[in-house]
């Protein structure tokens, strides 16, 4: 992988740089947040590690800008900020994972790795199939035996993760916290609500359902036996 650190904390810096190098990757560094904005859109990087509290531009400031550019790089938080709110800010500013300091290098790497993978899952994947229904992620279009199916946005974002999870059992805490992005239960029927509709779009026009409650779970998309 090709990953750049953003990073001022000169120790810190050096540990995830040696621990990354030895682990077989290629590694850049950026001081600042300027530095790294610039190095971070001028460069075709896997993953990039940004600290929350950089000088120059913080952290968040800093993914929120790449994110308006289109850059779809996954980053990594770095932060001693770790309440749940403090979490979410960084989620929401289009970071894609957050690891909490003091941290292991081991799960640092780990984190790395899973955002890579996923990144090339998402470039290589452009249709999602279940049975007879069919996802189409660039047209953003579903299709049940041929059948067009109108869905609202977030349906269609709630369809996309059961599709990509056909055949487990997603629980309503995965459901709130990659569909919602909710890190909270907020004791709300939402989920029920957004089931019900999804249900009465994808099953209710056909002979066998797809979309099931697995009692004291959660949901499961699967094909019929």
């Amino acid at each position: 992988m090709q990953i750049l650190v953003i990073e001022d904390d000169a120790e810190t810096a050096a540990y995830i740089t040696k621990g990354l190098g030895e682990a077989g990757h290629t590694v850049d560094q950026a001081q600042d947040g300027r530095e790294g904005l610039l190095m971070g859109m001028g460069n075709d990087y896997d993953v990039l590690i940004v600290d929350r509290m950089l000088p120059e531009l913080d952290g968040l400031s800093l993914i929120k800008t790449l994110r308006g550019a289109k850059n779809t790089t996954p980053v990594l938080i770095l932060s001693a900020l770790g309440e749940v709110d403090d979490r979410v800010q960084g989620l929401r500013a289009g970071g894609d994972d957050y690891l909490v300091k003091p941290f292991a290098f081991t799960e640092l790497l780990a984190r790395c790795e899973a955002l890579a993978r996923r990144r090339e899952g998402e470039a290589a994947e452009t249709e999602l199939k279940v049975a007879n229904l069919e996802m189409d992620l660039l047209s953003r279009q579903v299709r049940r035996a041929g059948q067009v199916l109108d869905l609202q946005p977030r349906e269609f974002r709630l369809l996309e993760y059961l599709m990509r999870h056909a055949g487990q059992v997603v629980t309503r805490t995965m459901l709130l916290e990659h569909v919602w992005d909710y890190h909270f239960d907020p004791q709300t029927n939402v989920i029920d609500v957004h089931i019900s509709r999804l249900r009465s779009k994808i099953d209710k026009q056909f002979d066998r359902p797809l979309l099931h409650t697995v009692r004291g779970a959660g949901y499961c998309l699967r094909a019929p036996e």
